[in-house]
């Protein structure tokens, strides 16, 4: 049986949609009391469940209007070693994400830049230049939309 409870995930589905809601309105929201509230938002960040905030950027307010998904296969495995290559891709300003994949490709990386001219600046002056890269696919994110996730 799972130590979390409806009041639990209605409460991490609040949590995901705006965090800057006090424990006071989210507990009102929930049918709870500010104190209850907030031992269940401190007991779920000793459980780790809530592992800390994070801002979401608006990229296109920065003068991003272009995002781009990169499969990177590496050239050749032992070449590079794959803390090396993250260390070099990750110290690329555009580049907002990094993860390590298994499939066709190695990487799957989220690059912004103003548009796609920026973006092939981007691609040939520091993507490519990274010491390992083999091949490389590149999708250009048309839209998104934000979903909450399983709760």
């Amino acid at each position: 049986m799972s130590a979390w409870d409806d009041k639990d995930f209605a409460l991490l589905r609040a949590l995901s949609r705006d965090d800057t809601q006090s424990a006071g309105v989210l507990g009102r929201q929930l049918g709870l009391s500010q104190p209850a509230t907030w031992r269940r938002i401190k007991r779920l960040q000793a459980a780790g469940v809530l592992a800390g905030r994070r801002v979401d950027l608006n990229v296109e307010a920065l003068g991003f209007g272009v995002t781009v998904f990169l499969g990177v296969k590496l050239a050749t495995r032992g070449q590079v070693s794959l803390e090396d290559f993250e260390r070099a891709v990750t110290a690329i300003p555009e580049v907002q994400t990094v993860q390590h994949v298994l499939g066709r490709y190695d990487y799957r990386l989220r690059v912004v830049a103003r548009d796609i001219s920026d973006f092939e600046r981007v691609l040939r002056h520091r993507i490519m230049t990274v010491r390992g890269i083999g091949d490389v696919e590149a999708n250009v994110l048309l839209s998104e939309e934000r979903l909450l996730g399983p709760l």
